[in-house]
């Protein structure tokens, strides 16, 4: 789901027999909860608005930045392969630094 430009996630949560929804990539938290898309779409717009109204009055930029690293888990003997197949393409230039390949990972050449 999306309003106003934000991405929500939503769950159902069956003890309150109620959707939960929560706005992704957010520098706070911001949730709400209804029985129906309906009211989650109006209970999504008042917990919006509420919280950039809280944004603005403390001068705090609403979305989370974003650095554009991110980590990501893969086998050892891949990570291994990249590591060495990196370190044997790397060689000396004329200036004194170091050439660069662009790097395969280790799958492939």
């Amino acid at each position: 789901m999306e309003i106003d430009g934000f991405n929500v996630t939503i769950e159902y949560d069956p003890e309150l027999e109620m959707f939960r929804g929560e706005f992704v990539g957010l520098n706070g938290g911001a949730d709400f909860y209804a029985p129906d898309t309906e009211g989650l779409q109006q209970e999504g717009m008042t917990s919006l608005r509420v919280f950039l109204e809280a944004c603005q009055r403390h001068g705090i930029e609403p979305r989370r930045p974003c650095s554009g690293k991110f980590n990501a888990r893969i086998p050892a003997e891949i990570h291994a392969g990249g590591v060495t197949h990196r370190m044997s393409k790397t060689e000396p230039s004329g200036g004194g630094g170091k050439k660069e390949s662009t790097p395969t990972w280790g799958l492939g050449s």
